[in-house]
């Protein structure tokens, strides 16, 4: 009963998935933020991990986040007459917390960090960038997601709102796009911004272990882990993984081997100062 409103939401995600990311690559091309090395190979190995990544989900979990939203009538929200309004906005709130708590796991446990680095060992920061995750990434977080939404009883439309959010902020907070400073400075009180992000794919694990926000910057001025510049500034700063930087690391196929491959760094970039 619900599979076609869900085929009609997936296309959907999907089209403004790519009406997004073509607009992202324009305003690229246009006013570009810095060099990105790897042209379109690199774009499209890194366009390739989300196909696979999404084909393992649909077969795996076929209802999606939204539809085991529907069927499931349990959950904090399921106990308490709030507004649609409210729970929706809290349920936003909440949802991006629980996902920056889970962004920094992905860092901390070294299992956890094997699949994410696959992400972090682009030397180049562009909107592709922002769907480079391998499928042993995608799927403990979906499973993660699943969770959440399990205790927190979060309504379909607010899961709705908030998958189309975090994928769109995710390919526009790596977007190599030039935003006026001043704009930039305002913007990350309150949301993530290119500059803000790129930081966080900085080579020097102190500012790799920082800015871990999806959405909200509030989680890392809250926790402790934000940070405002990197030490090379943005333009001259190092990006990826030292032991991933050559030509032959970058190729597709080495990209699905990364998280099986052991490296003398390729435990968790621990904290060079620990946060608060």
């Amino acid at each position: 009963m619900i599979n076609q409103p869900l085929n009609q939401l997936d296309v959907l995600r999907g089209l403004a998935f790519f009406a997004l990311l073509a607009t992202l690559l324009a305003l690229e091309s246009w006013r570009p933020r810095r060099g990105v090395a790897g042209g379109w190979r690199r774009r499209a190995g890194n366009l390739g991990l989300i196909a696979i990544s999404t084909v393992i989900v649909r077969v795996l979990f076929p209802l999606g986040a939204v539809g085991f939203s529907a069927m499931w009538q349990s959950g904090l929200f399921h106990h308490f007459a709030t507004p649609r309004v409210i729970e929706i906005g809290a349920s936003l709130v909440l949802f991006d917390c629980a996902i920056y708590w889970q962004h920094r796991a992905f860092h901390y446990w070294p299992l956890l960090w094997r699949a994410h680095r696959v992400h972090h060992s682009d030397t180049a920061f562009d909107a592709s960038l922002g769907v480079r995750f391998h499928p042993l990434e995608i799927l403990p977080s979906y499973a993660y997601k699943l969770f959440i939404i399990a205790i927190l009883g979060i309504a379909p439309s607010a899961v709705a709102i908030y998958e189309m959010s975090l994928l769109s902020f995710s390919l526009m907070t790596h977007a190599n796009v030039a935003l006026p400073t001043a704009i930039d400075h305002v913007f990350r009180w309150i949301i993530i911004t290119p500059d803000w992000h790129r930081i966080h794919h900085s080579i020097h694990s102190d500012e790799m272990n920082a800015n871990f926000g999806n959405i909200l910057s509030i989680w890392d001025r809250l926790f402790g882990t934000a940070r405002e510049a990197p030490r090379e500034g943005q333009t001259m700063m190092t990006l990826g993984l030292p032991e991933f930087r050559n030509r032959i690391a970058q190729r597709f196929g080495a990209l699905l081997v990364q998280p099986f491959i052991s490296t003398t760094t390729g435990t968790a970039p621990r904290q060079e100062t620990p946060h608060a």
